[in-house]
């Protein structure tokens, strides 16, 4: 008898449970059209300015988040702040002079320095490695360093290979920069076999335009201070491998590899500002089990301005930023109800995505709730949109859903049947795919949460085309009904991950992509 009754009691429990997950769904509701647009209307407005990190469109972006969760009642997620400052440090170039054999050359006649790598000095070189291309392709049989010592040495090397320049292509930066032919991928090769500078030939000279003496920004500080960097003519290199003719860099292709003894001094300066960009938190406490967490995320940064021309990011990634705020003022207003969840809701909101991820891996080195305890990351990044390249019926009643298959096997089973019960979209696998050349399931915020372990599903549309990174990416070009029906999956998703009773399972590995 007590068996029976006990049995009795945990399906009761059960029944509580699923009851509970369907009450906090029904405040799926407050997930309108209206809400979306009006939160859009502003992160997506002149005034943020296309919200580029450390900018003060990015800082006013950043407040009215902030404000917004303080008036749905979230509570701040960094102790009493909503915010996670980072640093951003960006350099500028005070002095710059390069000089061969007594010969002075001029800045963007005959060379310019890369701001970003170039440490602060005065180097002078007797002479000169001359490596060809540079290229280490152990694929394809290519050493352009066999029998060479560059160790504490200048290195010569021509830009692109023998079959002209790599192009950014599929895979965007990660697959470039793991191009054997690609700049980045020469720099680490002549760093790690010790070479104190590289200068690279590019034919890209006198420049059209001015080079800009601030470089780009970054989050870590140069770990090779001594390093010197700089793209050269082919007019300095003649003169650095001891020709007085004039050559072209095809003249240079046919030089012999190998030490030429020129007289090379070069001065660079700089000086280094501090800047800060910050990640938005809020969150709703957790009812029975307030400390395991579910994360949802988006990024609120895009390209900022160039000249008078701004990158308005509506669809990346003010959609998926004001996604996360309407779920956020759905589990609020529960919360105050009292159906609030039985998890602890993070909503974390970063900036630096564009730049490379930066505010996601911040928080994910410093984490202010226990990855170990984070059930998931939910990550909505461009969801306002219709992909322009897909031409099947379905094309307005889909979203493409990602990370389903990696990390947990109970993803795609929660998602899948929230998806029936909320907008029962079509959910396309097709960037899961190994073999994905655009390679997204590397590319936004959650991708720093899958590599600590944490399950995560990252939500779509795949506009790759089109106004992607464009000045022309704005509001009026958001279909916000099909962009409700996505959050609104997104919210059932939360509302059931948030009130199970176990954590998801982590039962699948983590593939690192090639570098």
């Amino acid at each position: 008898m007590k068996k029976m009754i006990w049995i009795f009691l945990l399906f009761v429990s059960n029944l509580v449970i699923a009851q509970t997950a369907g009450d906090l769904a029904k405040f799926g509701t407050l997930i309108t059209q209206q809400g979306l647009k009006e939160k859009l209307s502003i992160i997506a407005s002149a005034e943020m300015e296309g919200r580029e990190t450390a900018s003060p469109g990015q800082k006013r972006a950043a407040a009215y988040i902030e404000g917004q969760f303080k008036k749905m009642g979230l509570k701040p997620g960094n102790g009493d702040s909503y915010q996670q400052v980072y640093p951003v440090y960006i350099d500028a170039i005070t002095e710059k002079k390069l000089s061969v054999n007594g010969r002075s050359f001029e800045w963007d006649k005959d060379y310019n320095f890369n701001l970003q790598i170039i440490g602060k000095g005065d180097w002078n070189f007797a002479s000169a490695v001359f490596a060809g291309y540079g290229i280490v392709d152990s694929a394809k049989g290519i050493n352009d360093y066999a029998n060479l010592d560059v160790k504490g040495k200048l290195v010569v090397i021509l830009d692109g290979s023998a079959t002209g320049m790599p192009t950014m292509g599929a895979g965007g930066n990660r697959a470039m920069n793991a191009n054997p032919a690609s700049t980045n991928y020469k720099m680490r090769v002549a760093i790690a076999k010790g070479a104190a500078a590289l200068f690279i030939v590019s034919a890209d000279f006198p420049r059209k335009y001015p080079t800009p003496v601030k470089g780009n920004m970054y989050v870590r500080p140069n770990t090779n201070p001594g390093f010197a960097m700089a793209t050269i003519s082919a007019e300095v290199a003649a003169a650095m491998l001891g020709s007085t003719a004039k050559l072209s860099i095809a003249d240079l292709a046919g030089i012999n590899k190998g030490v030429y003894t020129a007289a090379t001094n070069v001065i660079a300066n700089k000086v280094t500002e501090n800047l800060e960009s910050s990640n938005v938190i809020g969150i709703i406490p957790g009812t029975d089990k307030k400390d395991e967490y579910l994360f949802l995320t988006g990024h609120y940064d895009h390209l900022g301005k160039r000249g008078d021309v701004i990158y308005y990011g509506a669809d990346d990634d003010g959609s998926g930023t004001v996604s996360v705020m309407q779920m956020a003022e759905a589990f609020a207003t529960a919360a105050k109800k009292g159906k609030g969840p039985r998890r602890t809701i993070v909503c974390l909101i970063v900036s630096g995505e564009e730049k490379g991820l930066w505010g996601s891996d911040y928080y994910s080195e410093h984490p202010i709730f226990p990855m170990e305890k984070t059930t998931a990351d939910l990550n909505t990044d461009m969801v306002g949109r219709v992909d322009t390249e897909r031409l099947t019926a379905d094309s307005l009643n889909y979203i493409y859903v990602i990370g389903h298959d990696k990390l947990s096997t109970d993803l795609p089973i929660i998602n899948e049947a929230a998806n029936k019960l909320s907008s029962n979209l079509v959910l396309d696998y097709k960037y899961d795919d190994p073999a994905d050349k655009n390679m997204i399931y590397y590319r936004s915020d959650h991708y720093n949460f899958a590599k600590k372990g944490v399950p995560v599903l990252f939500y779509y549309d795949g506009m790759l085309q089109a106004d992607y990174h464009k000045p022309t990416d704005t509001i009026e070009k958001i279909n916000f009904d099909l962009m409700q029906r996505r959050v609104l999956m997104v919210y059932y998703t939360a509302c059931e991950i948030a009130n199970r009773e176990d954590m998801l399972k982590r039962d699948l590995k983590l593939n690192m992509p090639a570098r």
